[in-house]
């Protein structure tokens, strides 16, 4: 797809390619990329992450959940990862 594509192409520039999902393998307070460029990748709200394009990522990262929420929109989990990651770097 034109979306694996660009993110092998990403990945041969030199960024490391993550993907969101609430079954990741990596757990987003676990994960460190150091400052290495970074190319976030958010599935649809109702399918997630295409079989393809999580077997281009390198990781797959989860948000953790406690109570009754089993997941958050990917709006708003973009933002959760975006904003530790800024964090993440900002206090390298």
């Amino acid at each position: 797809t034109n979306m694996v594509r660009w993110l092998e192409e990403a990945k041969e520039a030199g960024c490391f390619v993550v993907g969101l999902d609430a079954d990741g393998d990596v757990s987003l307070p676990k994960f460190d990329n150091g400052s290495d460029p970074l190319v976030v990748v958010v599935g649809s709200e109702g399918k997630g992450l295409g079989r393809l394009v999580s077997e281009t990522c390198d990781y797959i990262l989860s948000i953790p959940m406690s109570g009754a929420t089993e997941s958050l929109n990917a709006g708003i989990a973009s933002s959760v990862v975006l904003y530790a990651i800024s964090q993440q770097r900002a206090n390298a």
